[in-house]
């Protein structure tokens, strides 16, 4: 195997276990809550918690892969992220699985920036069409395997065994890191930007933290307080950076309209869908009475349909271009969230899988378009800002995306009733899917050539 194959493969190994530990954790979420005592609301704190830790640590992945060597980096955070797995499967309260989220986090949160950056240094021009493809491809098989064995594992024995199961590939992404990559330390490196971390991290947890509390049992005003705070924090930011020659987060790379399109495009459908996804979930096993493992088998639909978009998106990218990609993309996964309102009880198992499809087919339309059109303008040093930049968001979009549409199903919980709620809510998460198409125009009909 080439260099270049093998640093793409640690990087494939660590995006995979990023998507594992996002969907199966999700799975086993409603038994969790029961066990440990905590509302549907409080709950999606053990993924917040997750985002937390990785958008601290990401944001300086990339002075940190210079400063100790990339080799080391990657070897490290795979090492910690190990650890922490342990460690949430041994919790004993919420508050110390939250913490252990955390902890692991900024343990996974170096590998893919890092490994991405890397790879798509090795791959160039139409290459990275290619790489991208096989990126999407472990985006696949994750979502397909991993709720279905998750549910497995919750129905049969536990949910700490759900974090339990991530370490044998966890620990082997550590040992082909030590094994495989040759970068070392670079010679120049620029002080990082600590205030501009700290700014950042700021925001997604104050914005994370008012829409959790807004809807359940708290004060209004409180939650007001702490979106007010995010917002604050987000005009702190502008300042700082604007005065700062090496901003954590560079924002001058998004007059780039292929990364900044593909960043609304991941909140509109990757992070619409988990969402989507989570209060799928509860309502499936809550209110349907569906088993976890019956809840999962449904993401085999939904990798069926991204398979499918994988094929179709590698075929005609370079003839049809990103606009036209993600115009589609839109449509079909909006339309599946939308069949979600149609369903009221345990028999119209159809439209659940009618709903599951069309969101993969739309879905991996979209994201598979994203990843291959976000870093298409960048080169060298800006590749790994751009990786930064590109991976923040895709975590935080996970993130938002829960709270948001946890947040409207609390609010709209009272006046409704619990099936209304939820289908209210599906329709309304169809919309905002839709939004990018405001902005399609920005975007050529068919893609540039190199």
């Amino acid at each position: 195997m080439s260099y270049r194959y093998k640093v793409a493969s640690i990087f494939l190994l660590g995006f995979f276990i990023d998507c594992i530990n996002i969907f199966m954790s999700a799975v086993a979420l409603p038994s969790l809550s029961a066990t440990l005592q905590v509302s549907s609301a409080s709950v999606a704190w053990v993924a917040n918690a997750y985002i937390l830790g990785l958008t601290l640590i990401i944001a300086l992945s990339t002075w940190l892969a210079a400063r100790f060597g990339s080799r080391e980096i990657l070897t490290a955070s795979m090492l910690v992220f190990s650890g922490s797995v342990w460690l949430c499967g041994q919790a004993d309260s919420f508050h110390e699985l939250v913490i252990w989220r955390f902890v692991q986090g900024i343990g996974g949160g170096l590998l893919i920036p890092v490994g991405q950056a890397l790879t798509f240094n090795l791959f160039h021009g139409e290459q990275r069409a290619k790489i991208s493809t096989l990126i999407m491809a472990v985006a696949l098989i994750a979502p397909a395997m991993s709720p279905t064995v998750g549910g497995l594992i919750v129905d049969i024995s536990s949910w700490r065994w759900v974090f339990y199961s991530t370490l044998p590939f966890s620990l082997l992404a550590a040992g082909l890191s030590w094994w495989w990559v040759r970068e070392g330390k670079t010679a120049e490196l620029q002080r990082p930007d600590i205030k501009g971390l700290l700014l950042v991290s700021a925001v997604l947890a104050s914005l994370l933290m008012g829409m959790s509390l807004y809807g359940g049992d708290y004060p209004p005003l409180a939650a007001l307080g702490f979106v007010i705070a995010g917002l604050t924090f987000i005009a702190l930011y502008l300042l700082h950076y604007r005065r700062c020659s090496n901003a954590i987060i560079d924002l001058s790379l998004l007059r780039s309209r292929k990364l900044s399109t593909s960043i609304f495009i991941y909140y509109a459908i990757p992070g619409v869908f988990t969402g989507v996804n989570l209060m799928s979930i509860f309502f499936l096993q809550n209110t349907l009475h569906f088993s976890a493992r019956l809840t999962g088998m449904f993401m085999i639909l939904y990798a069926i349909g991204a398979f499918i978009a994988m094929i179709l998106c590698g075929r005609v990218y370079n003839r049809t271009g990103a606009r036209r990609l993600f115009t589609l993309g839109m449509l079909l996964h909006s339309a599946g969230i939308a069949t979600l309102v149609l369903v009221n009880a345990p028999t119209d198992l159809w439209l659940i899988m009618i709903a599951y499809s069309l969101m993969g087919i739309g879905g991996g339309i979209g994201a598979n378009t994203a990843q291959t059109t976000s870093l298409m303008d960048f080169t060298g040093g800006d590749t790994h800002k751009a990786s930064v930049i590109w991976n923040i968001n895709r975590q935080m979009s996970f993130s938002l995306g829960a709270a948001l549409f946890l947040m409207i199903f609390n609010v709209l919980l009272p006046p409704l009733g619990t099936t209304p709620a939820y289908q209210a809510t599906f329709a309304i998460a169809a919309l905002v899917g839709l939004l990018p198409l405001l902005q399609m125009n920005q975007l050529p009909c068919a893609k540039e050539r190199p």
